[in-house]
């Protein structure tokens, strides 16, 4: 499905009826990542809304600038769009990041929050220099530069042994990007604010999952969301890496759907 949303024509899938959940995919990816959930949550009984952020997949990648809060904007007005008061939010890496920003700006729109092999501090000073250089690298160079410097860090080292056809298969969603969006989206997680201060504030039902073999976003970033927001639950997926949602979709799935049940 396609909707001009905030200026930009937004790719989408809706599946389902029931309460909603929105997912928000992570960086540089798209929304065929949530394929292992769509069909377990519309089968219980949910809603599940998969946009393409702006500059990703099938949505339009304008020249920018990009940022956190301009993500964000665009999933209000998609949620306005579909007619969606108020959703339980699932955002993976940099989709976490946007999901922080919905909360901190959009509280009313989070029925709750789901923390995905995602971080709440900001990048460090060496941190933002690296994604300054690969903004300027992919406009030059095309996607592939940052999907070969990604591949290996999206997944646990057992995934990259034994599942060479999902390795690929992400592989294709990273090169099909525009490099546009890809510059985009690095330059909008340079510039994130720090949520850790802010974790105690937020007071909707969370969720934070993080996977025994995140190299991207190590097990100890969920425990520390976990331990800053009062009542979240804490979920570490086994043999899985930062894709922890396609590398074990079944523990995944259950921890989710327990997460959303119990709501």
């Amino acid at each position: 499905m396609q909707a001009v949303i905030n200026g930009i024509t937004m790719a989408y899938d809706d599946s389902g009826s029931g309460p909603a959940v929105l997912f928000i995919h992570g960086f540089p990816l798209c929304r065929r990542m949530w394929y292992p959930q769509l069909q377990a949550l519309t089968s219980a009984g949910f809603r599940v809304v998969t946009p393409d952020l702006r500059g990703f997949g099938e949505s339009d990648a304008p020249d920018g600038p990009y940022s956190i809060e301009l993500f964000a904007d665009d999933m209000v007005e998609l949620l306005d769009h579909l007619g969606i008061e108020q959703a339980v939010v699932g955002g993976m890496s940099m989709g976490g990041y946007v999901l922080f920003n919905l909360l901190e700006r959009y509280p009313a729109r989070v029925r709750a929050a789901c923390f995905i092999t995602t971080r709440a501090n900001a990048d460090d000073q060496a941190g933002k220099e690296r994604r300054l250089i690969l903004s300027r690298d992919v406009l030059k160079y095309g996607p592939q530069l940052v999907a070969d410097s990604f591949e290996k860090l999206l997944f646990a080292e057992e995934t990259l042994k034994e599942r060479p056809k999902l390795v690929a298969e992400v592989y294709r969603w990273m090169t099909a990007n525009d490099s546009r969006g890809i510059a985009g989206g690095l330059l909008a997680m340079r510039e994130r604010k720090d949520y850790t201060p802010l974790l105690s504030g937020f007071t909707v039902p969370a969720l934070a999952i993080g996977a025994e073999g995140d190299k991207a976003a190590p097990p100890e970033n969920a425990r520390a969301i976990a331990a800053g927001i009062l009542g979240c639950r804490l979920a570490i997926i086994p043999q899985a890496g930062h894709m922890a949602n396609l590398e074990n979709p079944g523990a995944f799935n259950a921890v989710l759907l327990e997460f959303l049940r119990g709501i």
